[in-house]
């Protein structure tokens, strides 16, 4: 059996990422280790714990820290899925996350895109039942 464990995030600073994952998009912190050369083992994932789980990686030359927020060129990145879309939407208004439209329904689901703190857009999205 294989399944996606993590999906590699660039960012600029570690404590940063934490923090506005935590903090913001209510993310629970499953790893902080430190590594050789300043690196560390950062790993956070939605409190339910469904799915691969983000590793938060430090830019560490010139062309990392360019893809710092746009690591797919402009398109939506990463897909969270919620169980309540009107609350968590409630929520991240409310924690000040930055819309790039209205939400809307879509055959799949209620949707919106979002853009989290280095730019990467991000759908929020609560599928359609079955």
């Amino acid at each position: 059996m294989q399944r996606l464990a993590l999906v590699t995030l660039v960012v600029n600073d570690y404590d940063e990422a934490i923090d506005y994952f935590v903090r913001v998009l209510g993310f629970k912190l499953r790893e902080d280790r430190p590594m050789d050369g300043g690196k560390r083992w950062v790993v956070v994932s939605p409190e339910s714990g469904g799915g691969p789980g983000l590793l938060l990686a430090r830019a560490a030359n010139d062309p990392q820290k360019q893809a710092v927020g746009g690591q797919t060129g402009g398109r939506v990145f990463l897909f969270l899925h919620t169980d309540d879309f009107e609350r968590d939407y409630a929520v991240y208004k409310q924690r000040g996350v930055s819309f790039v439209e209205p939400p809307r329904q879509e055959s799949y689901g209620r949707v919106v895109v979002f853009t989290d703190l280095y730019g990467n857009r991000w759908d929020l999205v609560e599928p359609q039942a079955v």
